[in-house]
């Protein structure tokens, strides 16, 4: 449908108005808004997660969409049903204690929620303790944790072994990582689920993970 195309230009441009205004247009023309939502508004954030991927696009780009992604979705929201407007999963995101960095983290969760996931924020400098807490709180099964410091990955070892150790979570909860100074290597060692290294990957791996 050629407006869902032009919805999805407009938003990888980053051009608010022009996705409120097509938006409004699809829905008075009698596109559903579900439709729109996924074949226009989550569908070009996935084509940006896979420029960004690529450094085809950087982090402004990035950023200046997912702000046209999410003001066309305030348009929709109304139109949309709980019933069919369900999430694909919910997943705890934060950056580790200590850590105050959170370009990462923002990134990750726009690309997460680009892929309709509900994003539970922790925000930064969260202790241990508390991705635990939330885990339970929101009953999640993937705990995603960021840093961008190696002074700071250490804290990423006391959540895995805190998820170990809770007997609502362990063995059914899985602890992502990421950021600039983690590896693979360094997940195999903390004995974390999943590492990933850039937030396009992190919200594909989440979503595999998730179903």
């Amino acid at each position: 449908m050629e407006i869902l195309t032009e919805i999805s230009t407009m938003m990888q441009r980053g051009k608010v108005k022009d996705v409120l205004a097509l938006v409004q247009q699809a829905l008075d023309d009698g596109v559903d808004a579900k439709t729109i939502l996924d074949d226009a508004l989550l569908s070009a954030m996935g084509v940006v997660g896979d420029k960004f991927k690529n450094n085809l696009v950087f982090v402004p780009e990035v950023l200046i969409a997912a702000r046209a992604m999410n003001k066309g979705i305030e348009i929709l929201k109304p139109y949309l049903s709980d019933e069919n407007n369900e999430p694909k999963g919910k997943i705890i995101l934060g950056t580790v204690k200590g850590d105050l960095h959170d370009i990462g983290k923002n990134l990750v969760k726009i690309m997460m929620e680009g892929k309709g996931i509900e994003v539970i924020d922790l925000g930064v400098d969260v202790p241990s303790e508390r991705f635990v807490e939330a885990a339970k709180e929101y009953n999640v099964k993937l705990i995603c944790c960021s840093a961008l410091l190696t002074t700071t990955m250490g804290e990423m070892k006391n959540v895995v072994n805190l998820v170990n150790a809770d007997k609502d979570l362990a063995g059914k909860a899985k602890v992502m990582i990421g950021g600039a100074p983690v590896t693979q290597a360094f997940c195999d060692e903390i004995g974390a689920n999943i590492f990933t290294d850039d937030a396009a990957s992190a919200a594909e791996v989440a979503l595999q993970n998730l179903n």
